[in-house]
């Protein structure tokens, strides 16, 4: 829709139902109040496009009809270079394609395609050729197009060491193309057909193949990741292709190695938390464990990993023609997040049944969390695997004093969920932290938002899951709301306990003073439902705008100092905070539809 000079549409960037990405033609800028996102013309391309600067520039000049300045005869020089390579590796292509087509020459590669359930129109999709077991086809085809010397420089032939003819890299191999996140063709990956090694051959590295920094398949998954922030990162090109057929279109793969520094950072381009899925055997728990790994120092807010697992002897490539898309879903679906993963790993085969042993794991996972070079993630890990580690050896959690200017104890903040679970695309959920300059004593305001929480937790949590969950994500400004929120998660925890054993426990434990002080607070004030009978879509209501209220509290303090501090630090954060604040309360006028139809049917059915 257009009003003036601004149009008003859906975000690319984030899925919603409610228009709010905005673009201003006489600005020549977009903006988000959804998610946040803006920029100009150049910013738009480089994040729908995954482009660099430099690139998105040239797809907008050649949408223009302009040309790019070149900044020296050099930069020329090799810019006319590297597009001849591209030519020399699309005639490679014809050519692989032409011989996998001929009746005679591409016989038992058609057999072998048709064997892993590849028909003509999937191998036309996916560009895949053959290349015959003769020593120098490819070389004769290109002969009279090309000089040898540039079929040498695209990876396409082999010079001896000690000299000779050269020859065909490729030879008796299925041929899959390789392209560059803007889609254009950088190298091939080759199937051997039969026996023989290597299995798998790839170009070598040149000026366009550089297989640490390359993902096979991302520039068709692009587009589809986007629009459903989710990227899945398999082992093979034909999981890959396989996948994509299921209606998995977000699939990619490394290039025979174990996923780069480089490849992680394409996938976080995509997604926020990536799902890898490995083969479910010993080797693709090894490649699994390895990225988990080189994943660890790379980690920050927003940017994680989960894991598939799949069943015993399965790959992708084979669960999908086996069992079809759906049992593909359902694997991914239950991807584990990477702090599961970490702590299976160091407790797979290691007893953990004496003291020593227990504080061996704890020393292990330290050092696992101490690796995370980002302070706020790497002290949640620690968090949470001191947490687990409790809860598995029944120990009962060390409480942490609130320290004044540090933020949360441990380090966490509110959660907020969407009714229909954890989010998928979008905005996710946000930690709000505590402004620095808000010393104790705690405020009232952020008081009454811990102790109405405690008190929907104590009376709910023993009955629904999200709200035992989400008291387990909060914490709280005041030591004693802190203390007691502790010991209540930790009794949702065990033995299934109702409301008033949960009280009785806690008066047990010493909080009765503060159980008092909570029935008596301003958090009661306007809800009289708590501590009384509800229905549970009603305590649900209760939960999440009691969440919204506190997250829009500590929003709004941030907005505060954000504007406070902006001659000296004009930075987007104001914008982000906007964003946020936006999104929060959209959110809470969901809710309240939600529950005024809720209510309206209940009033109906009497």
């Amino acid at each position: 829709m257009r009003a003036g000079t601004v149009m008003k549409g859906l975000c690319p960037f984030h899925q919603e139902k409610t228009p709010s990405f905005t673009v201003d033609e006489r600005r020549g800028s977009f903006h988000c109040f959804g998610c946040g996102a803006h920029g100009n013309a150049i910013d738009f391309v480089m994040r729908a496009e995954n482009l660099g600067f430099r690139e998105a520039v040239e797809r907008l000049a050649g949408e223009a009809g302009m040309p790019i300045p070149v900044e020296s005869p050099a930069q020329r020089a090799r810019e006319d270079r590297l597009a001849g390579l591209h030519d020399v590796l699309e005639a490679a292509a014809d050519c692989f394609c032409e011989s996998l087509a001929d009746r005679r020459s591409g016989a038992e590669a058609k057999a072998y395609l048709d064997r892993r359930g590849l028909d003509a129109a999937a191998i036309e999709r996916f560009g895949i050729g053959f290349a015959p077991a003769a020593r120098t086809r490819l070389k004769e085809a290109l002969a009279g197009r090309f000089p040898e010397e540039k079929l040498v420089e695209a990876g396409l032939l082999v010079r001896p060491d000690g000299g000779g003819a050269t020859y065909d890299r490729f030879r008796g191999r299925v041929i899959f193309p390789i392209h560059d996140p803007r889609g254009r063709l950088v190298g091939f990956g080759g199937r051997i057909i039969g026996e023989g090694e290597p299995k798998y051959l790839n170009s070598p590295e040149t000026e366009l193949f550089q297989k640490g920094r390359l993902l096979y398949g991302y520039h068709r998954a692009a587009p589809a990741a986007r629009r459903s922030a989710e990227v899945v990162a398999v082992e093979g090109y034909m999981d890959v292709i396989a996948l994509h057929l299921a209606g998995v279109e977000t699939a990619v793969a490394p290039l025979g190695t174990a996923l780069t520094e480089q490849q992680l950072a394409l996938l976080w381009r995509l997604a926020p938390e990536p799902i890898l899925c490995f083969d479910g055997d010993a080797a693709g728990a090894r490649a699994a464990a390895r990225a988990a790994e080189r994943a660890l120092p790379m980690l920050k807010a927003g940017q994680s990993l989960r894991f598939a697992t799949l069943p015993p002897g399965e790959d992708p490539d084979s669960l999908a023609r086996s069992q079809g898309p759906a049992a593909v879903r359902a694997v991914l679906d239950a991807a584990r997040p990477l702090g599961d993963v970490l702590l299976a790993g160091e407790m797979a085969g290691q007893p953990v049944d004496t003291p020593e042993r227990r504080a061996g794991l704890r020393r292990r996972l330290r050092e696992l969390a101490g690796r995370i070079d980002d302070r706020d993630t790497q002290a949640e890990y620690q968090a949470e695997f001191q947490r687990r580690c409790d809860a598995a050896f029944g120990t009962r959690p060390q409480r942490q004093a609130y320290q004044g200017g540090q933020g949360y104890p441990g380090g966490r903040a509110p959660y907020l969920r969407r009714p229909d679970g954890p989010w998928r695309g979008g905005p996710r959920p946000f930690p709000v932290p505590l402004p620095e300059s808000v010393p104790p004593p705690v405020p009232d305001r952020w008081r009454v938002h811990e102790s109405r929480l405690l008190l929907l937790a104590i009376r709910d949590g023993p009955t629904l899951a999200e709200v035992a969950e989400g008291a387990g994500a909060m914490a709280c400004r005041d030591p004693a709301l802190e203390a007691l929120r502790r010991d209540l998660v930790a009794a949702l925890g065990g033995e299934r306990l109702d409301s008033r054993a949960i009280e009785r426990h806690l008066t047990e434990l010493g909080h009765g003073p503060t159980l008092e002080r909570l029935r008596g607070s301003a958090a009661r004030h306007g809800w009289a439902s708590i501590g009384s009978e509800t229905s549970p879509e009603e305590a649900l209501y209760h939960w999440r705008h009691s969440q919204v209220a506190w997250q829009l509290d500590e929003i709004q303090s941030e907005i505060a100092l954000a504007e406070r501090d902006f001659d000296a630090d004009p930075s987007d954060r104001l914008v982000r905070l906007a964003a946020q604040r936006a999104e929060l309360l959209r959110y809470r006028v969901e809710l309240e539809l939600e529950r005024d139809t809720l209510r309206q049917a209940a009033a109906g059915g009497l």
